[in-house]
């Protein structure tokens, strides 16, 4: 899916027009950004939490050049599902044939 496609859900659902839709979608976005960019966790109750999560430095090669490299420390942004959206997925009707 799509950003347009879930603002087009959404609009549909709710009655509200796209472009109102795809500003409240964009701002939370960006929110989220920032939040994360300032190294704070946005939490939604019964989706998940998108947090900051730190890499310690680690030594990694290059094949390549059969050469050593550090890979210093760093902050990446992570995503964990709440326990019912996990629980969800897992139980998920498999209908449409993709076997998993």
């Amino acid at each position: 899916m799509t950003k347009a496609e879930l603002v087009g859900i959404i609009s549909k659902k709710t009655g509200i027009e796209r472009m109102v839709v795809l500003a409240t979608v964009e701002a939370l976005m960006d929110e989220v950004k920032n939040q994360l960019a300032q190294g704070e966790a946005v939490h939604l109750r019964g989706f998940g939490s998108f947090v900051v999560k730190h890499r310690a430095q680690k030594t990694g090669r290059l094949l390549a050049q059969n050469t050593t490299i550090i890979i210093p420390a760093h902050d990446i942004p992570a995503f964990k599902p709440a326990d019912v959206f996990v629980d969800q997925v897992k139980n998920r009707s498999t209908k449409s044939g993709d076997g998993l």
